[in-house]
């Protein structure tokens, strides 16, 4: 059937001269090539055959439709050994194709710009390159799919080991990544569709929902040492950099990710927080990132041993000055200032995470949390519901201070990141206490005023949930508390209200429920 041939169509063109350049003068293949790609092998002295030469038809519709015929993909998923199917190309003058070296148009890039209207987004769905691929991952007993740069050399390495020749081995491989990537892309492309088409505010939920997942890096073990983990990332993760020290655990991956979560709840004023077992033991926010940190830190300088620092601006020397002097896991920040820099990588095992983004957009980026169970998979949306004129309910005829308002709201910011039955006790915009996952209210309202001792005159409270008795109302008057918000809802809510009347305790309720397991 004369020489060997290969489909050469590639958006990204890095490497692709070298590579086909090899084909030809070492391998003796003959290129078929499309559009952009066929010029830039002209360009540089490689001979190839334009794909309109094979199909006797023109390309249309601006390079849409150039590879979709059937001489193309008769030659692509033709048989080698059934000799009806050779004796059919044979009569059809239709040579067969023994590589496919195709990439797609970059979707997955384009679409992580989310102001791209969707007119414009569409235009970067590739059809016939995942058509071409998948039709040669079918093949692969007979057909080499190549869908990336990153196998060039690998391929080449095989060609000179087999005479030119690809392994049973190698094809194999290739066609599962292959299939694993063009679902992928599809995947992509099925999210961003139902993303940007308003169906989430519609209250709808995807009918399949796929999680198209790469592996990021193997991990050391997940929560425990006799655990296997590994973190995979999707196309609208976000991305960061290892500054400094160890690897990343599995516990310091979820660890860093709710600090940021608690931060990121603070656009316009510089917040602290230290986390440790995935709650907070200290936040508070600052004139400056280093008094929000100091502030933060003075919450549980105890629990604050082993925690991780997360901050919602640059690190800067006088916060490393503080810090190097503890026991910490990571610090994650947006950035860090080279001064701040040099005192702590002094430090040779604490990790030093650089997330380079606005915490705006961070804070938008996960819109699904996602859990695996024995019956199924849990997918919700995203706990972002924001506080409004409509939601700050209050019902008790004793009005809450300005002061107190502020924090209230910082106060209800932080609740929803803890651990249910959740209660915070702050003032001054900083934590004074924390009760988290008990199994009764009262349990957590009396761990989060025991630690916040004798502080806690006018200070203000946030529930995630309703109060399910005045009992609640009496534990925080005993410590004076001046405020309360919480969601109401419950069938004891009068009783609830007039307690906080009879104690001149001012209460919101704002509706909204933060419940978080």
């Amino acid at each position: 059937m004369g020489k060997k041939r290969a489909l050469i169509s590639v958006y990204d063109k890095r490497g692709i001269v070298d590579f086909a350049r090899e084909l030809v003068q070492k391998h003796d293949y003959e290129i078929i090539s499309t559009g952009g790609t066929y010029e830039t092998l002209k360009e540089n002295g490689i001979e190839s055959i334009e794909i309109a030469d094979v199909t006797g038809f023109p390309e249309l519709l601006g390079g849409k439709v150039k590879t979709l015929h059937p001489r193309v993909f008769a030659g692509i998923l033709a048989s080698r050994t059934h000799q009806d199917e050779i004796n059919e190309i044979k009569e059809k003058d239709i040579q067969p194709v023994d590589m496919v070296v195709v990439n797609l148009y970059p979707f997955e890039e384009a679409s992580k710009d989310f102001y791209m209207e969707i007119q414009s987004l569409i235009q970067f769905i590739d059809i016939g390159g995942v058509s071409l691929l998948r039709a040669a991952a079918k093949n692969f007993f007979y057909v080499t799919p190549v869908y990336s740069p990153d196998l060039y050399d690998k391929v080449l390495k095989e060609l000179e080991e087999n005479i030119g020749n690809t392994t049973y081995e190698l094809r194999k491989e290739l066609a599962i990544n292959t299939f694993q990537y063009t679902s992928t892309y599809d995947a992509i492309i099925s999210e961003q569709f139902y993303v940007r088409t308003a169906a989430i505010s519609m209250d709808q939920m995807p009918e399949i929902f796929n999680l198209a997942l790469k592996k990021k890096q193997e991990l050391r073990y997940g929560e425990n040492p006799h655990q296997k983990a590994a973190l995979y990332k999707s196309h609208l993760n976000v991305d960061f950099e290892l500054l400094h020290g160890k690897e990343l655990s599995y516990n310091n991956l979820v660890d860093l990710t709710s600090a940021l979560n608690i931060v990121s709840e603070f656009i316009d004023v510089p917040a602290a927080c230290i986390i440790k077992h995935n709650n907070p033991c200290g936040v508070a926010l600052g004139e400056n990132i280093t008094n929000a940190y100091v502030k933060a830190f003075n919450c549980d300088p105890i629990s604050a041993f082993g925690g991780i620092i997360g901050l919602n601006e640059p690190v800067t020397k006088e916060i490393a000055e503080y810090a190097k002097d503890i026991f910490l896991e990571v610090i994650v920040a947006p950035d860090f200032t080279e001064e701040a820099l040099e005192i702590l990588t002094a430090k040779k095992n604490l990790r030093l995470v650089k997330v380079p983004m606005s915490m705006l957009e961070y804070r938008y980026t996960q819109k699904f949390d996602i859990k695996n169970l024995p019956f199924g998979t849990l997918i919700q949306t995203t706990d972002n519901v924001e506080l409004t004129k409509d939601n700050f309910n209050v019902v008790t005829s004793h009005k809450p201070t300005p002061e107190q308002v502020e924090d209230m709201v910082f106060a209800w910011k932080v609740v929803k990141h803890v651990g249910s039955n959740a209660i915070v006790v702050a003032k001054d915009k900083r934590i004074l206490g924390i009760g988290m996952g008990q199994t009764s209210r009262i349990a957590s309202m009396e761990i989060a005023l025991s630690r916040a001792c004798n502080e806690t005159k006018d200070a203000v409270i946030a529930s995630d949930g309703f109060f399910p008795a005045v009992d609640n109302i009496h534990a925080a008057a005993q410590a004076r508390i001046g405020a309360i918000i919480q969601p109401g809802g419950s069938i004891k809510d009068k009783d609830v209200i007039d307690e906080a009347e009879k104690y001149n305790i001012a209460m919101i309720c704002t509706g909204i429920r933060h419940f978080k397991h």
